[in-house]
């Protein structure tokens, strides 16, 4: 379980720099990479390939492109809330 945790924090903190060039913070990086991790493996499942395999570098890709994806949706909304209240 530890292992899943520094993965999903190691691939929200990849996903945080790569969309907006800043972390979200610890515990939201965290959160972005386990969630991110499950959005990546559905979706390379959804493709013919394997999702997250355990702790190594396809699982870290897998957790990267999932976490890349969950950020674009969380920023989307984000905005939108945002936009509302102005």
């Amino acid at each position: 379980m530890l292992l899943f945790i520094i993965l999903g924090l190691i691939a929200g903190f990849i996903a945080s720099r790569i969309v907006d060039h800043h972390g979200e913070g610890i515990l939201l990086d965290i959160l972005l990479g386990i969630v991110g991790a499950m959005v990546g493996g559905w979706v390379f499942r959804l493709f013919g390939a394997q999702g997250v395999t355990g702790f190594n570098l396809w699982s870290l890709i897998v957790a990267v492109v999932g976490a890349v994806i969950v950020l674009f949706v969380y920023h989307a909304i984000r905005r939108g809330v945002a936009g509302r209240r102005v």
